[in-house]
């Protein structure tokens, strides 16, 4: 149905070209959720150095992983806590 009214949309002060979601609605993150899977991916990789294997190749690997994947939290828990700060 029409409207003969003459008000304006009320658009938010983000531009779609810097935040393309952002015309559609919801463009936050998951920060504890991102938190909550890096442990998870942590505590898995953890359980995998575990086993009968031969060569252990794959514990370099998986340790290498752990360690981009806390070096990464810890990113962001520290940018989280000096936000407040900017």
């Amino acid at each position: 149905m029409a409207s003969n009214s003459r008000e304006l949309e009320q658009r938010s002060e983000v531009g779609p070209q810097d935040e393309p979601s952002a015309e559609w609605g919801w463009h936050g993150g998951f920060p504890k959720g991102t938190i909550a899977g890096g442990i998870v991916t942590i505590i898995l990789c953890a359980v995998f150095f575990i086993g009968p294997y031969q060569s252990r190749t794959q514990d370099l690997w998986l340790g290498g992983v752990i360690l981009v994947v806390l070096i990464g939290m810890a990113l962001q828990i520290r940018k989280k806590r000096n936000a407040w700060r900017r």
